[in-house]
């Protein structure tokens, strides 16, 4: 192979999207990049309590976490990712991220190693630092493979595939804290952070493993379209088929800021990543405080919970494909609501179960708003892409909340903190599923003939029109199928 590159039987894409065997291997690499970042995601809840221990920080204080992850990192990266990705493609885009990962990661182990008991806050201020790092290389990948997996494949199936990519950041996410309890509370390591060092230093080797195959592998580009092609002309307008939803909408092209649905599912993820990190990040002061745990009885049990996470998601991914997404979100949605408001009031082993159910709740709505708020976005679902993942973000803005109440009051008390949350993402699917016909069983649309697209850059979002076979006459149709087929006069690009 040209270039020494690691053979590979990937698929390129000229338009359209893949189906079948096809998408095996581009969903198992994009997997892969959800692995890392689920990992991550589970071990920064158990550094949260760590930190208290070792470093002395307060609960407030600890949450600065939190704030570089989500907000350092998401808020502020996650433009910059979207416009790599609209320039340079998804390839270049995700391995922008996983250095960007592997180096914050790296960068752990000269922190920890001159960590001494006269430079503690100094030291916490650079596990900030480094936590940015990742966050930037997280959020680069969360742009890119998101994206990547809803476009990759058939539109009505795009929220089931990525809640199927999503479960496997669930799979990882359990693991970090086992792997934590053990490596961060069992006996001398307790009061240490010489663990921390080889724990990051593992998770950056991984990093530069996954990117040294995205470097050798043939990732399959999507082109976004730059104008609507092979459009049919018709007499009557009213014969004239136009591009359409699996509703009936018609999907017209609009400036990014009147994309209103995508930037109340902006509003609708920032306020949903908020309650789901809160909810994780005081897990384990609420074992120890609301009930009897220790810390690492409450780091295993926040693995169970993200087990349970893992598991919803995987059954969330089953129902999308007999369910509407909007009508699953509006349910969880509720669900979450009454729970957490039941664990602001509980005591004891009752409180710390029902944290562990709303896990299983939680499961699929990032991915399910992620589908919703970027659907129908043509040319500019890169870009709206990097302002979905912008919301999560608002993992920076609840902690600090929850932190000052459970500073001033309780960490029980806190947990009204995530039910604000839920509320929003309520609103948010419940009006999405009124304005979409309130349907229950997932709407699969009419039989289409997709057509060719022109111009874009490489990489980037599906915008391939679609024409509703019923509405066109048999010259019409003749005329699209010979248009798809590259049997009309070619293209110029």
């Amino acid at each position: 192979m040209a270039g020494g590159g690691i053979p590979t039987d990937s698929p390129g894409i000229s338009g359209g999207y893949l189906s079948g065997k096809k998408l095996i291997y581009p969903l198992s690499l994009v997997i892969s990049l959800f692995f890392l970042w689920g990992f991550s995601y589970g071990l920064l809840d158990v550094l949260n309590k760590h930190f208290q221990t070792v470093l002395g920080v307060t609960r407030l204080e600890s949450t600065g976490l939190q704030v570089m992850y989500f907000g350092g990192g998401y808020l502020c990266f996650s433009p910059i990712a979207a416009e790599v990705l609209k320039r340079k493609g998804y390839k270049v885009t995700i391995l922008m991220g996983l250095t960007l990962y592997s180096l914050g990661a790296i960068f752990f182990w000269p922190v920890a190693h001159f960590s001494t008991p006269t430079n503690e806050k100094a030291a916490f201020g650079g596990f900030l630092a480094c936590t940015f790092v990742i966050a930037c290389g997280l959020a680069t990948l969360e742009t890119s493979a998101n994206s990547y997996a809803v476009v990759i494949g058939h539109p009505a199936t795009a929220s089931a595939r990525l809640q199927f990519c999503q479960s496997w950041n669930g799979v990882a996410s359990f693991t970090g804290p086992l792997i934590a309890s053990k490596a961060f509370f069992s006996g001398e390591n307790a009061n240490s952070l010489t663990n921390v060092q080889y724990v990051y230093l593992a998770v950056a080797c991984a990093g530069v493993a996954v990117g040294v195959l995205f470097f050798f592998s043939k990732l399959p580009e999507v082109q976004e379209a730059a104008v609507r092609s092979a459009s049919i002309v018709a007499a009557d307008s009213e014969e004239l088929g136009l591009p359409m939803d699996q509703y009936g909408h018609i999907i017209e092209q609009k400036p990014l800021w009147k994309e209103y649905n995508m930037m109340f599912g902006f509003v609708a993820q920032f306020c949903y990543v908020g309650a789901q990190v809160t909810i994780a990040t005081f897990f384990i002061n609420y074992s120890t405080e609301a009930a009897s745990y220790t810390s690492e009885e409450g780091a295993r049990l926040l693995s169970y919970g993200l087990i349970v996470f893992t598991v919803g998601r995987f059954i969330a991914a089953g129902m999308a494909y007999v369910l509407e997404s909007n009508f699953i979100l509006m349910i969880y949605a509720a669900a979450s609501i009454a729970l957490s408001a039941y664990v602001s009031t509980a005591h004891g082993t009752g409180g710390v179960a029902c944290i562990i159910v709303i896990f299983f709740f939680m499961a699929p709505m990032y991915p399910s708003i992620f589908t919703i708020g970027t659907a129908n976005l043509g040319r500019n679902t890169r870009r709206g892409a990097g302002i979905l993942v912008m919301g999560v973000s608002g993992g920076a803005v609840f902690p600090p909340i929850q932190g000052a109440i459970a500073d001033s009051a309780t960490t029980r008390i806190s947990y009204l903190v995530p039910m604000v949350g839920f509320i929003v993402v309520l609103v948010y699917c419940s009006a999405h599923w009124y304005r979409h016909g309130m349907h229950i069983l997932r709407v699969k649309g009419e039989n289409v003939v997709a057509t060719a697209l022109e111009g874009g850059a490489v990489g980037g979002a599906v915008q391939t029109v679609h024409y509703d076979e019923k509405r066109l006459s048999i010259v019409d149709m003749e005329q699209v199928r010979r248009s798809s087929l590259g049997i009309a006069t070619p293209m110029k690009y």
